[in-house]
């Protein structure tokens, strides 16, 4: 089943700037999907319009073979119900613990039952590896641990599809790995993952398929053997050779 599907997107941040030009692509529920391409591509855009914090100038959303009507706010809320994203920054209220952090959209927004929630947010802190640190603040946390509490955060919202905007880009390279590495936990549990990375190697390694953007525009779809090795583009080729080479 095509858990989402986007056609002829066009989105713009102002009419004298358009960033997504009649984008369309389908995603299966259980894939994974990285996004790639140059910065100003358009790839975050994607994920912004996908979760409603960017409405399309037109084109059409399908998710879960509903269409979604951007004008109506019960349709884009029962859209970023099936979703949760994690951002570059990890936004953390720095006066709670982290077993608060993780446990307050489930509790204040969609008043779940608080032990429900807090055996949820305990399990999934857990498998990011912090589960010894349920009683810390932020402040005592590194920013890979940071990042990570910012995933627990958004897998105990349940989603059926996780957005990753670039989770890696503001950490320093040594804590990179360990949060790549929850990642690939993630990626073992069924769940959707839209992935927007840098790091190509960890995009070789986890994808399903990948989505070279450049300008606004899908420039190519393939598997990461496809992208990686045999691109069909001269553009594909050129922005992968001049990755590679850094």
């Amino acid at each position: 089943m095509n858990q989402v599907e986007i056609k002829g997107l066009f989105a713009e941040y102002s009419p004298l700037l358009p960033i997504l030009k009649d984008v369309s692509f389908k995603i299966e529920a259980g894939e994974i999907i990285s996004i790639i391409g140059p910065s100003g591509s358009g790839k975050s855009t994607i994920l912004r319009v996908l979760v409603g914090l960017l409405h399309p100038s037109k084109g059409h959303v399908i998710v879960n073979e509903t269409e979604v009507n951007f004008k109506n706010p019960s349709a884009l809320k029962s859209m970023r119900e099936t979703m949760a994203m994690v951002f570059q920054q990890f936004n953390l209220f720095q006066n709670m613990s982290v077993l608060q952090n993780v446990m307050i959209a489930p509790l204040k927004i969609r008043k779940e039952p608080k032990v429900e929630v807090e055996a949820r947010a305990k399990e999934y802190l857990e498998i990011m590896g912090l589960g010894e640190k349920f009683d810390a603040y932020p402040d005592e946390l590194s920013g890979g641990q940071q990042q990570r509490v910012a995933l627990a955060r958004a897998l105990t919202l349940r989603p059926k599809i996780l957005l990753l905007d670039e989770v890696t880009s503001a950490l320093d390279p040594e804590m990179v790995n360990e949060v790549l590495d929850a990642i690939r936990v993630l990626s073992t549990k069924g769940i959707t993952l839209i992935i927007v990375s840098h790091e190509m190697a960890f995009v070789r390694e986890v994808s399903d398929r990948v989505i070279m953007m450049d300008d606004g525009n899908i420039v190519e779809i393939g598997t990461p053997e496809e992208i990686f090795t045999a691109a069909k583009t001269q553009r594909c080729r050129e922005f992968i050779s001049n990755i590679l080479q850094h």
